[in-house]
């Protein structure tokens, strides 16, 4: 998700560093990208898998043709520097603040200090329970996300009993829901023996892979965040001989698909990053201007096997 992509009054969920960050040296403190206009937007990611690098392609490419103009800053996971970027962009007085945010538990005090400045938030994977504080939102239903992949477990275990681990993300945000999710939706036969987070980092989550498959040798299934962490569990498994516990996961990357068609992975849930940040911009750019644009947009998500790879939608610009 890659998210190695990927909580609670209600927020549906589940990126990156400016290009300098990426490139390993600079400042997290809003760099500009290449796009002007009279409309400018301040783009606070959450942090560095491949989801994140994704969206922020997407979000800096779609500014471009919205004659909008970019300031990007990463928070790596931290709520607090998350503030600390937001703080930044109101000092800059961007026309609105697009945040993939660390936690949904910190966006309170976000939108507080945005709304305060008179600088509207626009939120990226997850809404608030109370919409009336932000601009709008391009929402992933992450619930349904893991609902999905425990879905396909149900049905490929049918009435046999199965043990299940679960590689969460880092907690709050994304992963409580996505793990919430599929929790909820399995079937009484399947039993979670081991629910630990990876981080959304692989090699954290390969770690946890490997405790994991020590304690419970038995294991059937595994449901991992994000892809990036998903191929670094593939990695565990298989380095203990258990190349039959079978994994599902969630992004829809190339690679991720790639290991759909081989059987590294048996299903994985595609939330294109690159239709999120693409409609967060457009439609940000369409409530300032009073336009008719959803508030609220819904991303759709495709539940992937062997047998649709084909519906998969673009996951990252090129």
């Amino acid at each position: 998700m890659r998210f190695s992509a990927r909580s609670r009054s209600a927020l549906f969920a589940t990126a990156v560093t400016s290009t300098l960050v990426l490139s390993g040296c600079g400042s997290d403190k809003g760099s500009d990208s290449a796009s002007s206009g009279d409309v400018t937007l301040g783009f606070v990611n959450g942090g560095d898998t491949s989801f994140h690098t994704c969206l922020q392609k997407a979000v800096e490419q779609t500014a471009k043709t919205q004659s909008a103009k970019v300031y990007t800053a990463n928070s790596h996971q931290n709520a607090g520097t998350e503030l600390s970027n937001i703080e930044d962009m109101i000092s800059r007085n961007v026309s609105a603040l697009i945040v993939q945010t660390v936690n949904v538990d910190s966006l309170k005090g976000d939108i507080a200090k945005a709304k305060a400045a008179g600088i509207p938030i626009y939120l990226t994977s997850v809404a608030t329970s109370d919409v009336d504080d932000i601009l709008g939102a391009a929402v992933v239903d992450l619930k349904k996300l893991g609902s999905l992949d425990a879905g396909w477990i149900a049905k490929d275990a049918g009435s046999k009993d199965v043990k299940v681990g679960i590689v969460a993300g880092a907690p709050g945000a994304a992963s409580d829901l996505m793990v919430g999710g599929f929790k909820s939706a399995l079937p009484a036969n399947a039993k979670v023996v081991a629910n630990q987070p990876g981080m959304f980092n692989p090699a954290k989550a390969q770690d946890v892979a490997e405790n994991m498959i020590e304690a419970h040798p038995d294991l059937d299934y595994a449901f991992v965040a994000n892809e990036d962490m998903a191929f670094a569990v593939r990695k565990a498994f298989d380095a203990a001989g258990k190349k039959d516990v079978k994994i599902v996961t969630a992004n829809g990357t190339d690679e991720g698909l790639a290991a759909v068609k081989s059987g590294e992975f048996s299903a994985t849930v595609a939330n294109s990053a690159m239709t999120i940040g693409d409609t967060a911009v457009k439609n940000a750019v369409g409530l300032l201007a009073k336009k008719k644009v959803d508030k609220i947009a819904n991303i759709p998500l495709v539940l992937v096997t062997k047998d649709n790879l084909s519906e998969a939608p673009q996951y990252c610009p090129k």
